[in-house]
């Protein structure tokens, strides 16, 4: 398959099944989006909703709209902005619920910031999409509500109760582990910084990023072992030896495309409207961006490194016959293949092989998961519109029908980011 027939494949799956899927999801009684669909397609309108959800539904359509300018689209936008704004926000003590009950009245009202980062993320995009001054003003009030209740002089921290008291961080831990901070909630803040920093320019923010990326450089990355390591104490001593392939791959595009929007990316991310670069090494101008010292300096180019060795290291070690494994807990790789990660892959390998053209192993990769991804985890036409996919393939080879198609934290996020990625970077 070449890149051109990739490209209009992507196009249609995005435009003519994910996107038609959530859509018919809208709960038009109660608002928002049915919390679950099982993968049998049955629709459970009484299940609770999440936030997550919620606002990964909120970033597809900004996005799309963006992209299409389809006015379903900024329609479908605006109910999961409405949502967020009128149910999920909690307007006494601040900040986002975990999630609500089918009408609306709150559910689970620990505070994460996992899912005060993912509702940031999601009105970046709304406010790209429409301007909306209000959706902005939540935005920053959000930003700064991380800062203050979500951090301590060392790093972000992880959950909350209510009225901002420390509480637990089951959310976000697994493996039989409780962990004081994790990598995931440190990369997806990432991720909603870089986005603030791109459609406001605040240099607050840019300044956080940088303090991100000593965190992920220095703390974060395990030089020994090739990988980014996954649950910390406080004081950032790993608490497991486990590798999470998914969060690798995607780290090493996801990360790079926050350098690019700070203007220290590599020339060829400078298609589009994401910034421009320096024509010496460096490829940025430090004259003009947060960069406070040659210290960070130093900082950006090791990273550069790093994301590159995450790309490889995971290609030599979990990627085979068109799929990516799950992870790698105390020398014992999981052999299924759970959805998101797959779309993770296609990124990070188109990301490797833009960056090193001679590696077409990297970008045979991108096409045979997207061949196996047609094949086995796309759901097939049934009595909802559009398309979702199945959760996984378990290491039996087995498609998993348990899990929910929809769900607290299965979304269109993963999937149609990936083809707009993709469909942005194919020629």
């Amino acid at each position: 398959m070449d890149m051109k027939e990739l490209k209009e494949e992507l196009n249609r799956h995005l435009t003519e099944d994910i996107l038609p899927f959530w859509i018919g999801l809208t709960d038009v009684e109660n608002g928002g989006f049915y919390g679950e669909v099982s993968s049998e397609g049955i629709i459970d309108k009484n299940a609770d909703k999440g936030c997550i959800l919620n606002s990964r539904i909120l970033w597809t359509f900004s996005q799309s709209y963006i992209r299409y300018g389809k006015k379903e689209y900024l329609k479908t936008a605006a109910q999961a902005y409405r949502q967020l704004r009128e149910v999920f926000s909690d307007k006494e003590f601040g900040g986002v619920y975990w999630s609500v009950r089918y009408d609306g009245t709150p559910a689970d009202t620990v505070k994460h910031t996992y899912n005060q980062a993912f509702a940031l993320y999601g009105l970046c995009a709304y406010y790209e999409a429409t301007k909306d001054e209000e959706a902005l003003e939540l935005a920053l009030g959000l930003y700064e509500l991380i800062e203050d209740k979500c951090r301590d002089e060392i790093g972000y921290l992880e959950g909350f109760n209510r009225q901002w008291k420390p509480a637990g961080n089951d959310k976000l831990s697994e493996n039989g582990v409780e962990a004081y901070r994790t990598m995931n909630t440190l990369l997806h803040i990432f991720e909603a910084y870089t986005e603030l920093y791109r459609v406001t320019g605040s240099k607050k923010a840019g300044k956080e990023l940088l303090f991100m990326i000593r965190l992920i450089t220095d703390k974060i990355y395990a030089p020994d072992r090739h990988r980014l390591d996954v649950f910390f104490d406080r004081d950032y001593n790993s608490i497991i030896d486990l590798q999470s392939y998914g969060h690798d791959i995607e780290a090493a595009w996801l990360i790079e495309r926050g350098l690019n929007v700070l203007q220290y990316g590599r020339p060829y991310m400078t298609k589009g409207n994401v910034g421009t670069v320096a024509e010496d090494d460096r490829c940025f101008d430090i004259s003009v961006m947060p960069v406070t010292d040659e210290d960070d300096v130093a900082a950006i180019m090791r990273l550069r490194q790093i994301l590159d060795d995450l790309t490889t290291t995971v290609y030599e070690r979990a990627y085979e016959n068109g799929l990516l494994y799950n992870e790698c807990e105390n020398g014992t790789v999981d052999t299924g293949h759970i959805w998101w990660a797959q779309c993770e892959a296609m990124i990070g390998f188109m990301n490797g092989y833009e960056h090193e053209p001679d590696r077409l192993d990297y970008f045979e990769a991108v096409t045979a998961i997207w061949d196996t991804i047609k094949e086995r985890f796309i759901v097939k036409a049934g009595v909802l519109q559009g398309r979702e996919w199945y959760w996984g393939i378990d290491k039996n080879g087995m498609t998993d029908t348990v899990n929910p198609i929809a769900g607290m934290w299965k979304c269109p996020y993963h999937n149609s980011r990936m083809c707009m990625e993709l469909i942005s970077r194919l020629k």
